[in-house]
């Protein structure tokens, strides 16, 4: 194997520049490829590139012509590997009101219709007519949260795994660094199949009858189909486990066969996860782009990323079912040394742009005893209250800021991303630990870019049941500190809440008394989502089966587009 480091060839030109005779693993992609810790691809390429594998990516092949960017590469040595970006092709495609987007943000120039829908099962069943004897390994958002049976929005039916309409040999959800490296290796070793079957964080379709013990076994798809509640007892299921610390392996009949879907890794530990970062990773669109400008590279490229993981469980959110519910947090070292490297990266004016992850204040937290956590089956360790056992000390995060601060070159460090503000305030009691009001302190002074961005969600109770979300009266009591804060400071900071409009359980009178409650007083309310069902996520199960899968009780869904977009008009008021 070449263990030499290289910017990933995506041509015949590029390969034979390296001197290559062969390639071992072949990436597929929905996105333009940039070289950034951002993007998934680019992740999964350089690690299996630090242990010598040799990778080429095709990113955003043409897959309406005769197939050349299939065929260019030939085949791989090992397996190719799909995925359709750093998005579900069909969020990526469609607005929440089906109507067809005019941008891409991942592709060069903002181009639209450089990727088809459902990328993942395009490109898979091309590989695979191409290529029958290859193995096709799929991975990413979308085929991660497309690994069961889900409903589908665009379609507005229940789909199954995307492993029956894909083909797909192997499907890696989640991230997937220790996943794709032991199964290139099981490959590359020609392990047999019945190893490889209990390989980690890999789902899988066969023929027949499953015989794993003590597997959670499902209701079948043909019966989901046909009994909506069928589907949401599947899904109360999947979600508890995806919950847990040590799931059991879950399988899901479907035709004449089953998708088995294996437990996933433990939480990578910080050595884990600062060698994930501590790759050559350029920083760059590849060169092949020749300076022409990718929306989402342009938002991110001066970004660090802190951790992974989400342990908030919004309904409607498909973090945690992707990237883990437990904290896998970057030592403060390796955050630092990559705020180092970025001072010298062209274009660089000191001010990194976000400083954060998936909710930018969970960093470095956790269970106070690990051996409850260890067992615990609760979705959110904040919903319906804060689990005791949770540390919600800032402490950490507070040193982290310091030491991005004081490195040579950084003006501002910024967190763009979401916070939780349940993690350092309480309605009633105000800041939960001593450190809380420093951190509400320093985010608002030091590190917001003129305006703090949060989402309550909804101004009703019974709506952000629904959501799993705190009450509002803790965003009552939020924009009281803030205000003091201003004031005491004689700062000029703006607070933006984000709001969901037709989630369900959402009526039209709930939106309006959203958008006279008094807390709102002076706020312009423009920041609003109009809700998309996305796969593997109970509100979207909610919206298709009309029961709270929690509970199995029915819940109301607004589904007609008029009164819709009814709803989402609350929003469009000048500031009162």
């Amino acid at each position: 194997m070449d263990g030499r480091v290289y910017m990933f060839p995506t041509s015949v030109k590029e390969v034979e520049a390296l001197g290559w005779d062969y390639i071992d693993v072949i990436f597929f992609t929905g996105d333009a490829f940039v070289d950034h810790p951002s993007f998934g691809t680019a992740c999964i390429a350089r690690w299996l590139q630090k242990f010598g594998y040799r990778v080429a990516v095709v990113p955003q092949p043409n897959w309406k012509d005769d197939l050349r960017d299939f065929r260019k590469l030939g085949a791989p040595r090992l397996y190719f590997a799909v995925n359709s970006g750093a998005m579900d092709s069909m969020v990526n495609h469609y607005t929440a009101g089906k109507r067809l987007r005019h941008d891409d943000a991942y592709t060069p120039d903002g181009a639209f219709g450089r990727r088809p829908d459902y990328a993942v099962t395009v490109y898979t069943g091309i590989l695979k007519k191409l290529f029958p004897d290859t193995p096709v390994v799929i991975g990413g958002v979308e085929a991660s949260l497309r690994r069961l049976t889900h409903y589908d929005y665009w379609q507005d039916r229940l789909l199954p795994s995307v492993l029956v309409d894909s083909g797909a040999d192997w499907l890696c959800y989640g991230m997937g660094e220790r996943a794709m490296l032991e199964l290139t290796r099981a490959i590359e070793s020609g392990r047999s199949v019945r190893q490889m079957e209990a390989l980690p964080q890999l789902a899988f379709l066969r023929s027949g009858e499953a015989k794993v013990k003590d597997a959670l076994v499902l209701h079948p798809f043909a019966e989901c189909v046909s009994d909506k509640k069928a589907f949401a007892e599947n899904f109360h299921l999947i979600e508890t486990h995806a919950n847990m610390m040590h799931p059991q392996t879950v399988i899901e009949p479907v035709g004449g066969g089953y998708v088995r879907v294996n437990p996933p890794y433990p939480p990578a530990s910080t050595e884990e996860m600062d060698s994930y970062w501590d790759l050559p990773f350029t920083k760059l669109p590849h060169p092949r782009y020749k300076g022409r400008r990718i929306p989402a590279y342009d938002m991110i490229k001066f970004s660090i990323i802190t951790h992974r993981g989400c342990f908030g469980g919004c309904n409607f959110c498909t973090i945690a079912a992707h990237q883990g519910k437990f904290i896998q947090s970057r030592s403060i070292t390796s955050i630092r040394k990559e705020v180092e490297a970025m001072t010298s990266l062209p274009g660089f004016a000191g001010n990194v742009s976000d400083l954060g992850a998936p909710t930018a204040n969970m960093y470095a937290m956790g269970g106070k005893d690990k051996s409850l956590c260890e067992v615990c089956r609760r979705r959110s360790c904040l919903y319906p209250s804060p689990c005791p056992n949770l540390d919600r000390s800032h402490r950490k995060l507070l040193e982290l800021y310091r030491e991005v601060d004081s490195v040579k070159g950084v003006r501002h460090s910024y967190v763009g991303s979401g916070i939780r503000y349940d993690l350092f305030l309480d309605d009633k009691t105000g800041f939960v630990t001593p450190d809380a009001e420093r951190y509400f302190r320093e985010l608002v002074l030091r590190h917001t870019s003129g305006r703090l961005k949060v989402a309550p969600e909804h101004t009703e109770d019974k709506v952000l049941g629904y959501m799993a979300k705190p009450s509002f009266r803790l965003f009552e009591r939020l924009r009281r500190e803030f205000d003091r804060l201003n004031e005491r400071e004689g700062t000029h900071v703006g607070l933006v809440p984000y709001f969901i409009s037709s989630h369900p359980g959402c009526t039209q009178d709930d939106m309006k008394r959203l958008s006279r409650h008094p807390s709102l007083k002076g706020i312009w309310m423009d920041q609003v989502q109009d809700f998309t069902p996305t796969p593997m996520t109970v509100s979207s199960v909610m919206f298709y089966s009309g029961l709270d899968p929690r509970t199995m009780k029915p819940v109301f869904v607004e589904r007609n587009p008029d009164r819709k977009r009814m709803q989402k008009s609350f929003f469009f008021k000048k500031s009162r």
